[in-house]
């Protein structure tokens, strides 16, 4: 086989390239190895990955000890948190094409063998994911790993308790000296937040996929574990290049159906649709809303996580971790364990001695919390493409909901009616014009999700956007309403005061408005006018899909 290394490295042609390397060090024994490339998203602003760099020295050394030769590339990464609430929200979903197309560039440019991508917050790993499948070569995902609940008093809490306090402080709910607690105590140090938000979500679908070993999606990142699994990354990659198994070839529609198996399970983040459409794309498995609902009802929901329960990723992981899981789900056939995985295995290989070690955390398979999956979609006259919503995290009384429309054009406006007591219990909060072309670029709407929390109102009221929630958000909120509003889509026509229908159960989300009213108010509708006219968000707008497509660049 020869390696794509050789493109760069072999002959008298490709002397000057090889004395680019000698300026680095390299050796002509690194130089004759195969090449790897170890993409790190380490940085110092996002907790998740300001250890990645241990993450990545560990990779380095799996990979020399199976013979090859670690080469370490830069990726971006957005902390969402810190970027929550302001305009920099709306770079978060985009910054997921950046990645994808760095990985290419990067892959494409130094002829890399293999890639063992390191990534662990929300838009890096299936950005990653996304690249190394457009490239087609042998790669591995190795996560920096959850961070660990944080405490307030006896209480375990996460960042989404933290969002939620703001709600209760400005609610006099909580007094200053709780509040400070919450701020100082909810995250107390590396990884990605500890809940089943949406980093967590995709770095245990990435195990769920086959692409990363088992134990990626829930190994505490303070634990030497992390740093073993990082060496058997950078060694199991070295498997995958001498054996020509490319990422391609276990990223196949049966593995993405894994995976949304697995979502449904564990009741991941409604970001996960979103990541697990645009995977597919670029691995050339054909996958809609459609095919993600209809696993719905097939699929038993067995987690409760924060923020739908007061578990973390920690529990899932002394409880068995996705190998757990999956076995729980073979039980009653619903994985295929047939396939093959990053381990050179079968996942039946890889869960044939796992075991559900704490059924309060995972639920056995025939004792679930529901008999359908965690994840929702909906359709109806303002969502005719769909609509996405976190149904594991929906309070059971607002699972059903009919209320007024309050509407808002941005998500700004609707923070500060919250907040400012204008929210009635049986509310639908309509938030709008925050959509992939819209917003543009999909901001994440955790702050109007906690504020309601926090205000204890997210029992009595519901939210619908064309916009998209954190995985932290909890309650009914309906996201990814398709088509939005800035291409003409009905969520824009809504006024004030209309009544929308909500029956979750049913997959339903309607206004009673009639088609003859929204030609009507069509006929009158101004031209959306772009929130962003400069800058590469102005050209992501104009490239960008709609959310039923993953928000995909076209």
């Amino acid at each position: 086989m020869k390696w794509n290394s050789k493109n760069v490295t072999e002959g008298v042609e490709r002397a000057p390239n090889r004395s680019l390397f000698h300026a680095m060090g390299y050796t002509n024994e690194e130089l004759d190895r195969p090449l790897i490339g170890v993409v790190s998203a380490y940085s110092e602003v996002v907790p998740g990955h300001i250890h990645l760099d241990k993450i990545a020295e560990a990779v380095k050394a799996g990979v020399r000890i199976a013979g090859g030769t670690p080469i370490l590339v830069p990726s971006i990464g957005v902390c969402d948190g810190i970027a929550m609430g302001h305009i920099g929200m709306k770079y978060s979903l985009p910054s997921r094409e950046l990645i994808a197309d760095s990985v290419e560039t990067m892959t494409r440019s130094h002829g890399f063998d293999g890639l063992v991508l390191i990534p662990n917050c929300d838009k890096i790993v299936p950005g990653m994911i996304m690249g190394a499948a457009r490239m087609n070569v042998p790669a591995v995902v190795i996560s920096g790993g959850p961070m660990m609940a944080g405490k307030v008093g006896e209480r375990e809490v996460s960042l989404s308790q933290m969002f939620e306090a703001v709600g209760s402080y400005k609610a006099n709910l909580m007094d200053e000296a709780e509040f400070e607690e919450f701020e100082m105590g909810c995250c107390p140090g590396c990884g990605s937040c500890a809940g089943m938000y949406t980093a967590n979500s995709m770095n245990c679908l990435s195990e769920a996929l086959g692409i990363a070993l088992p134990g990626n999606g829930t190994i505490p990142a303070v634990k030497a574990q992390r740093i073993m699994l990082a060496k058997k990354a950078g060694m199991q990659i070295m498997n995958l290049v001498e054996n020509n198994i490319r990422i391609r070839d276990i990223l196949t529609d049966k593995a993405i159906q894994n995976a949304m198996a697995c979502d449904m399970a564990l009741g991941c983040s409604t970001n996960s649709v979103l990541h697990l459409l645009a995977i597919a794309n670029e691995a050339g498995v054909k996958l809609t809303l459609e095919d993600i609902n209809n696993m719905n009802p097939h699929v038993p929901n067995l987690c409760h996580l924060a923020p739908a329960g007061p578990d973390h990723i920690e529990d899932l992981d002394a409880a068995g971790g996705i190998p757990a899981v999956m076995a729980e789900l073979a039980k009653k056939g619903k994985i295929d364990t047939t396939l093959m995985t990053a381990t050179g295995k079968t996942v039946g290989e890889n869960i044939a001695n796992a075991r559900n070690k704490n059924p309060e955390v995972l639920r056995p398979i025939d004792n679930p919390y529901s008999e359908s999956g965690g994840i929702a979609v909906l359709w109806g006259n303002i969502a005719k493409k769909g609509a996405v919503v976190k149904k594991s995290a929906v309070a059971p009384e607002m699972l059903v909901h009919t209320g007024p429309a309050r509407v808002y054009d941005d998500e700004s406006e609707a923070i500060a009616a919250i907040y400012g007591g204008e929210i009635n219990k049986g509310d639908v909060v309509v938030i709008r014009y925050e959509g992939p072309k819209g917003g543009p670029g999909m901001r994440e709407m955790l702050n109007p999700t906690s504020a309601l929390a926090g205000m204890r109102l997210d029992k009595d009221v519901a939210l619908v956007t064309d916009g998209r929630f954190s995985g932290a958000s909890r309650g009914a909120s309906i996201g990814h309403a398709s088509p939005e509003a800035a291409v003409g889509g009905e969520i824009g026509l809504l006024q004030e005061g209309d009544i929308i229908e909500i029956d979750i159960l049913k997959n339903k989300l309607n206004a009673k408005v009639s088609e003859e009213e929204f030609a009507a108010r069509r006929a009158v509708q101004p031209e959306f006018q772009p929130k962003v006219t400069e800058g590469w968000l102005k050209r992501y707008a104009k490239l960008v899909t709609s959310a039923d497509k993953g928000a995909v660049l076209d």
